[in-house]
């Protein structure tokens, strides 16, 4: 840790608001509609939890503190195509699961703008479960 880190960590207000009940975990659902090489999807979905831990930060900060304490738990799921991810998305926001859309900027393997990933939570096991518990792993 840095000595900015350090400091930050010291000084900064303890997070606040609702407090997860149970382990916390982020779900990352790829589009397989888009046909991407395994390295094109390891960086869709690096994308997608880099997003998703920002804007949970911003938040829901407990929802975030629960998932670092918790080992930040990372599933990758396979879906359909966009408008499966779209669909799954808005089931999310239904209940208040914190939901990351991650688009191509169109540079190497698929056109620009391509709904590649979908990113729910961090959030609990629990919550994901009922969205995400039929999708396969990729």
């Amino acid at each position: 840790m840095g000595f900015r880190s350090f400091l930050h960590r010291i000084t900064a207000p303890a997070p606040s608001g609702e407090r997860p009940n149970g382990p916390c975990k982020m779900v990352c659902i790829v589009n397989q509609g888009l046909k991407m090489g395994k390295g094109k999807i390891a960086a869709q979905v690096g994308h997608g939890a880099v997003m998703a831990t920002m804007k949970v930060g911003a938040e829901k900060p407990m929802y975030l503190e629960q998932w670092l304490a918790t080992g930040q738990k990372k599933v990758c799921l396979k879906g359909r195509d966009a408008d499966h991810l779209l669909a799954l998305e808005k089931q999310a926001k239904a209940v208040g699961i914190s939901t990351t859309i991650i688009r191509d900027a169109g540079h190497t393997q698929i056109p620009s703008g391509s709904l590649t990933v979908l990113a729910l939570g961090p959030d609990t096991d629990l919550e994901l479960e009922q969205i995400t518990g039929e999708l396969k792993l990729l």
